[in-house]
């Protein structure tokens, strides 16, 4: 026994042989380029360690106000792969892809168009489709299928590694989409209302049963009207709502007229937290992650309006 276990050590520091399985790529060698963090994150997951992702918007950036910038060329030009939101969600941007997907002969893929159109939301000028797609956890599976398929597709020799990173990180899907469900239901009827200064939350709303109420539109380039403002206030007064929520990515003005808005009528509202809305949080924190930010959202909102917080 022991004579054997000496001659396996033996091969192994002769030949090299790993302890440990080998990972499927010994460096990044796809260069993935994605808009929104959101997005970059699942290509992270299912890319592996076969890929290098660059995110053009950070924490904090509103996708619906960016512009490229000279150096955001320079990424697109040195991508191999980029995939965007679409639904409108980059809306100064979609020249810019188009003129990079037929200019350079290279993959640019709207990940939301997998999406099937029956499950769209169109937003409060029933024209323009709502982007915010990844509020709902069910729909945001689709985009992982459209990437690791995008990923399989143009480079095949990784399809095996590729698909059983979609296989374990859909599952870590699953079970966030049936955790939200159960938290939200936590909360009492009358009180599910979720009150964000932009209409991001749509999606959500519809998924887990939970009121949503913005004043503004599904862009932040719309303004809050007066008379918007006011409605907020009343519905927050009559149903005796007891926080609302900025957003990480907007300005909190709106919100802060609605909270004085509703002190001037005797009601007390406190903002409950801050919610990441088109960006997720800091990277290296939990919620500088896809399945991180849609979690602290979700504990935010019941923790906030059951008053735990």
């Amino acid at each position: 026994m022991m004579r054997t276990a000496i001659m396996a050590l033996l091969l192994i520091l002769l030949v090299g042989v790993p302890l440990q399985a080998q990972a499927e790529c010994a460096e990044p060698a796809i260069n993935v380029l994605a808009t929104v963090g959101m997005i970059a994150d699942v290509a992270q997951n299912i890319g592996g360690d076969c890929v290098q992702v660059r995110a053009l918007m950070g924490p904090g950036v509103d996708p619906h106000l960016y512009t490229a910038t000279e150096r955001d060329v320079e990424y697109l030009f040195d991508a191999d792969i980029i995939f965007y939101g679409g639904l409108h969600l980059e809306a100064r941007m979609i020249d810019v892809f188009e003129q990079v997907r037929t200019g350079l002969n290279k993959p640019v893929v709207a990940v939301s168009e997998r999406i099937p159109e029956n499950l769209r939301l169109l937003g409060s000028d029933h024209h323009t489709p709502d982007p915010h797609v990844w509020m709902d956890v069910s729909l945001w599976m689709y985009i992982a299928e459209q990437i690791r398929d995008s990923l399989i597709e143009n480079y095949p020799d990784h399809a095996a590694y590729f698909t059983a990173n979609a296989d374990a990180y859909l599952a870590q899907m699953r079970d966030l989409d049936q955790y939200i469900r159960e938290q939200i239901a936590r909360i009492p009827q009358e009180q599910r209302v979720l009150v964000t200064a932009h209409d991001a939350f749509q999606y959500y709303s519809r998924a887990y049963g939970i009121e949503v109420f913005a004043p503004q539109g599904i862009s932040t380039q719309a303004e809050a009207g007066v008379q918007n403002i006011r409605d907020t206030v009343q519905l927050l007064v009559d149903r005796h709502i007891p926080a609302i929520f900025v957003e990480t990515s907007v300005s909190p003005r709106v919100i802060e007229a609605i909270i004085a808005g509703a002190q001037a009528q005797g009601h007390n509202v406190v903002i409950g937290g801050s919610l990441f809305s088109d960006a997720m949080g800091d990277v290296g924190t939990p919620e500088g992650t896809y399945l991180g930010m849609i979690r602290a959202n979700t504990d935010t909102i019941v923790s906030s309006l059951l008053g735990e917080s």
